[in-house]
């Protein structure tokens, strides 16, 4: 397996600082907005995204929500490895009215916001939800999902995989492009 770094080190954090600023040209002071991470590996993002928003405005109380996707996917009843184990769902507020903003590491076929945009439902009718991904794998979709805010962009095809490293699980920051050796 053939892996190039795709983004790291200083860069990482400058895209997310990045982000954070272009939330803040739509949202000022998060005062009808929220943040939700998508269980398991879009949390990490979303936890950056809300620290570093409370650095650069100052503001602590930015609702801020988990959640899980597992049984809301359109493929959960087609897994071949064994019984899922879902992950947990914490949103403490409705977001009815709000303006969500769901944040995932990678976009790739559209399928997981799809199931996001489902299990919201549950939290009451938002007023507006967009999408903050940190890589968009954008010539592979199934579904017609366009993120609002975009880390960087890579062109993959459908055998090479895309991994997001965290500091917090990982190590280190960083995005990996995976490709097949074809030896």
């Amino acid at each position: 397996m053939q892996q190039s770094i795709l983004l790291s080190g200083q860069k990482f954090q400058i895209t997310i600082q990045r982000l954070c600023r272009q939330l803040i040209e739509n949202h000022h002071d998060f005062e009808n907005s929220v943040i939700i991470g998508i269980q398991p590996r879009g949390i990490y993002l979303a936890k950056r995204i809300k620290e570093e928003l409370q650095n650069i405005i100052g503001i602590d109380n930015i609702l801020f929500g988990e959640l899980d996707i597992t049984f809301y996917r359109d493929d959960f009843r087609r897994k071949e490895s064994g019984p899922l184990v879902p992950n947990s769902t914490s949103i403490e507020f409705v977001i009815e009215n709000k303006k969500v903003i769901l944040i995932d590491d990678v976009l790739w076929t559209g399928r997981t916001i799809r199931s996001a945009l489902d299990a919201i439902q549950a939290f009451g009718r938002p007023e507006k939800v967009e999408l903050l991904v940190l890589v968009d794998r954008r010539f592979s979709r199934h579904l017609p999902i366009e993120p609002d805010y975009i880390g960087i962009q890579v062109d993959s095809i459908n055998s090479q995989r895309v991994t997001v490293n965290w500091q917090e699980t990982d190590q280190q920051d960083q995005i990996i492009l995976l490709t097949e050796d074809n030896n």
